[in-house]
């Protein structure tokens, strides 16, 4: 369970804008989107505004998306957040712990994750097109309880 995962993960390696420690086992109820992402991925260009849109929409009915950032210079990652801001949560990983452990290949990689913790989807890259599908299943997900 992608959750389950991110929980022990974040007491050991992902720290908040903040430098605080991110509380995953809160998330138990929400939809929760995990996008990988880092400064130099193109499509992540194209993710932020959707993200940001999707946040911002449906964050009321209980989405949350975090971007685990994978840059190992961080001053990287800050440099891209100045020009795509983020609207959502944003975590660092820069030894790529969760890459790893979830066998992501490529940036971005995404997980939708249910109010159950269960992982319903990946995704990997990112494409105007892929908005609208990513959408209708969160969407779903929002909707099923």
């Amino acid at each position: 369970m992608l959750l389950s995962l991110l929980l022990l993960a974040s007491r050991s390696a992902l720290a908040a804008n903040g430098g605080q420690l991110l509380d995953l086992a809160a998330l138990k109820g929400q939809v929760v989107y995990v996008d990988f992402w880092a400064s130099w991925c193109a499509p992540c260009r194209e993710s932020f505004p959707w993200m940001n849109r999707m946040q911002d929409e449906l964050g009321r009915d209980g989405l949350v998306i975090i971007a685990v950032n994978v840059d190992h210079d961080h001053s990287d990652a800050e440099h891209f957040l100045r020009e795509h801001p983020a609207r959502f949560r944003v975590v660092f990983d820069p030894d790529g712990v969760l890459p790893g452990q979830f066998g992501v290949r490529g940036m971005p990689t995404s997980f939708l994750i249910d109010r159950d913790g269960r992982v319903q989807s990946r995704h990997a890259g990112f494409r105007l097109t892929d908005r609208d599908p990513l959408t209708q299943q969160i969407r779903v997900l929002l909707h099923a309880h």
